[in-house]
């Protein structure tokens, strides 16, 4: 009986360190997203997504559906390496085995602009890569 609770325990640890693992190897690529879109970092920015992924997001025309390079176009006019004014934390990730889902808050306060961006990532030869993106603004100047 020992030995079952012994390697029950050995266990619970092995797993529960492999979850912290992943779930720091899936914030390195939510890093390489957040650092690409605030320093202008475009090769960065387009290495945290898969070649074939998909971004949902609310443009001036409307809800539509960008590749990630035409996302990556969006910074290609801003000076590389120099701050935006947009700032990031990781607000949740949920690993399971070779798929996770992130949460993440984008500020641009001198807009005064809040978004909530959720993603969805796939473990690819041992990488993490974004395969869909989607957001929403949920600061006070906009009304639901």
């Amino acid at each position: 009986m020992k030995n079952l609770i012994t390697l029950l325990v050995l266990l619970l640890i092995t797993e529960y360190s492999y979850a912290q693992s992943e779930c720091a190897k899936v914030e390195e690529t939510l890093h390489k997203y957040m650092d690409g879109s605030s320093y202008n970092k475009l090769e960065l920015l387009e290495s945290a997504f898969a070649k074939n992924a998909t971004l949902y997001l609310t443009a001036k025309e409307g809800f539509k559906v960008y590749t990630p390079k035409e996302y990556v176009g969006f910074f290609k006019n801003a000076e590389t390496g120099k701050f935006n004014g947009r700032t990031a934390k990781v607000l949740a990730v949920d690993v399971v085995k070779d798929i996770a889902t992130a949460k993440v808050e984008i500020s641009i306060p001198e807009r005064k602009m809040r978004y909530i961006d959720l993603f969805l990532l796939k473990k690819m030869e041992n990488h993490w890569k974004i395969i869909s993106k989607t957001a929403t603004r949920v600061d006070v100047n906009i009304k639901n």
